[in-house]
């Protein structure tokens, strides 16, 4: 075990130095982000903050800088428009609060979630705000429930947002939104038009958001006592691309469908250009819906029928209840609702 040198046994700054091999002064330069250091020199200090436990002191963190109070929002991509407004939620939230809010956006890459939590901890930022589905492992949770300890012996907060929930005992708030809720009413609104065989655009198979858009899909077929074929389900990412590929896909080898429901409106946009390439008009030969909501979703031809998901109050209510204002305490799983904004892409079943 590390002897720790510290009066009241934690690490120090000096410890933290010694093991990463550098002085203390470049391990309070890292830290604080305000002066370049090399990549090589970051990750070892980074990491030995993260072996050693350490939480910066006062005066490491007034080499960094720290006078604003701090929270970090921390996501796979800032490019995806419901992210981006989550984002913006949380940063009008902060700043209303008197918060300084960073965003760390991690392409996927568990190793810079990681990085950046460990610097936010030795920062005592006061919340850390995860958002996004992920899959549900043990790995998943035992990574997640190890943070959200290492953040609240820091005196920190963990909130997940829209991410898989720990389980009881775990020193965190979970927010979520009615992805299964919004899916079935969704589906259900298709299928009362007559539409019977309904392709779903869906995401990866392990990731918790897409499993419950699939899930609602489902539910809202054996509601009415139907079973979906198989076939009609098929498995790709939220973005454009993976709708176009997809449906492009669907259309060259089948099978045969009336109605297209995708993951997301992002889905549902690439999907529309691929049934317009193929010469097929939307609603008249085949009915699209989305899900999201996102603000260009009004703005296709046609406009999209799609799931309102309140992501800019999801950014705003994650900062409330990180910073202690909503009234809610760690532990507490709170869920958002959803509703179905009908437009102009789904159309009653003809017989084409």
């Amino acid at each position: 075990m590390t002897k720790k040198s510290g009066d009241d046994g934690r690490s120090t700054i000096r410890d933290v130095a010694a093991r990463a091999g550098v002085s203390a002064s470049t391990v309070s330069r890292v830290l604080g982000g305000d002066y370049p250091v090399s990549a090589a020199t970051r990750t070892r200090v980074l990491r030995a903050v993260r072996e050693m436990d350490y939480v910066a002191d006062a005066r490491a963190k007034a080499v960094a800088g720290v006078g604003t109070p701090t929270l970090a929002f921390v996501l796979e991509d800032i490019t995806g428009p419901s992210f981006a407004h989550m984002a913006y939620g949380v940063e009008r939230e902060a700043a209303r609060l008197g918060h300084l809010s960073l965003v760390c956006s991690t392409d996927g890459d568990v190793r810079r979630e990681l990085e950046f939590i460990g610097m936010m901890r030795a920062q005592r930022a006061a919340a850390v705000i995860l958002v996004g589905g992920a899959a549900d492992t043990p790995e998943y949770r035992e990574r997640t429930r190890r943070v959200a300890d290492s953040l609240a012996s820091a005196g920190s907060r963990l909130v997940l947002c829209g991410r898989p929930p720990l389980g009881p005992g775990a020193p965190v708030t979970v927010i979520e939104y009615d992805n299964e809720g919004g899916a079935y009413a969704l589906v259900a609104h298709v299928l009362a038009q007559g539409h019977r065989r309904v392709l779903f655009l869906g995401g990866k198979p392990d990731h918790t958001t897409a499993m419950g858009r699939e899930r609602g899909y489902l539910a809202a077929h054996r509601a009415r006592g139907l079973e979906p074929d198989p076939e009609l389900l098929l498995h790709g990412d939220f973005t454009r691309d993976s709708g176009h590929r997809l449906m492009r896909q669907a259309l060259a080898r089948g099978p045969e469908f009336s109605a297209v429901v995708a993951a997301t409106d992002m889905v549902a946009a690439g999907a529309l250009t691929a049934l317009h390439e193929a010469g097929l008009a939307v609603p008249g030969d085949v009915s699209l819906a989305g899900y999201d909501d996102i603000p260009f979703a009004r703005d296709l031809h046609p406009a999209l029928t799609t799931v309102h998901v309140p992501y800019e109050e999801l950014g705003r209510l994650a900062v409330r209840t990180a910073l202690g204002h909503g009234g809610e305490s760690a532990g507490e799983h709170l869920l958002l609702g959803t509703h179905v904004v009908v437009r102009d892409s789904v159309a009653a079943y003809g017989g084409h």
